[in-house]
């Protein structure tokens, strides 16, 4: 029944804008951190940003900050991921993880990320 379900993924040009949402279930989401991390192509996975249990703390990768930003939904049990001003090395698959426990200071390491969604592909190119 445990289960993150990313969606909102798609092709979009330089410097455009596009949100991704990641829905829960089986559990409610702002007991735990949740973060975003995304794989390119012959690449390795790298954290983006995470989302702390509820008044907690927020994290960004030094790559993505001031462009991106993580919120939540608790009514939705929904967290989203609103990405501006894309850029071509943005382009890969995202996956949002939950972590095993509550967390009030996320990390981006995927170390403490036990469950996984199956991930959504955004690609930015013109």
């Amino acid at each position: 029944q445990l289960q993150l379900v990313e969606s909102g993924g798609g092709l979009v040009q330089p410097g455009g804008s596009l949100r991704l949402s990641c829905a829960a279930s089986g559990f409610t989401l702002d007991a735990y951190a949740i973060g975003w991390f995304r794989q390119a192509p012959g690449k390795e996975r790298e954290g983006v940003t995470c989302i702390s249990t509820s008044g907690g703390s927020v994290n960004y990768a030094d790559s993505v900050k001031g462009r991106f930003t993580i919120s939540r939904d608790n009514a939705k049990n929904t967290v989203s991921l609103h990405m501006n001003s894309l850029k071509p090395e943005d382009t890969a698959v995202y996956y949002c993880a939950r972590t095993f426990a509550p967390f009030s200071n996320c990390r981006l390491d995927p170390a403490p990320y036990t469950y996984w969604g199956q991930g959504t592909q955004v690609t930015v190119s013109s």
